[in-house]
């Protein structure tokens, strides 16, 4: 896979934190909105890392939990992300539709928290750095 293609996935991450943490600057606050972001996020890196180590498209899922297995099968250290990505899951589906689940501000707090931990994760940092430096 061209390391260019690769990065997008991080990238879009990336647009997708930034979208979150600025919408939560507006009020009201979109907190259903802030809490998928985050699951985008954490769904956007975990596929680049895994588009990186396999060299074929990632996974069409929106589970974090079979992601971060998948990954840590790959390096044993995504065990220490588990229980972030366990939290984000269900923020991939549910809060786009009406009534699906109820999600309070200190959901969307703790959403943006487990975002950015993942994002900032080092295995994660480490695969970025050499896509950009393979430009």
């Amino acid at each position: 896979m061209e390391p260019n293609a690769n990065l997008e996935w991080f990238r879009y991450a990336d647009m997708d934190l930034l979208s979150a943490e600025h919408l939560i600057l507006h009020h009201p606050v979109h907190i259903h909105l802030v809490c998928f972001l985050c699951q985008q996020t954490a769904e956007k890196n975990l596929k680049g890392f895994l588009l990186y180590h396999k060299n074929e498209e990632p996974p069409k899922i929106h589970n974090l939990d079979i992601l971060c297995d998948t990954c840590s099968a790959l390096d044993s250290r995504f065990e220490q992300i588990y229980v972030p990505c366990e939290k984000l899951t269900n923020y991939g589906v549910q809060p786009r539709y009406p009534n699906e689940m109820e999600i309070t501000e200190n959901d969307m707090n703790n959403a943006l928290m487990y975002a950015k931990q993942i994002a900032e994760f080092e295995p994660l940092l480490a695969v970025r750095k050499s896509l950009e430096q393979n430009l």
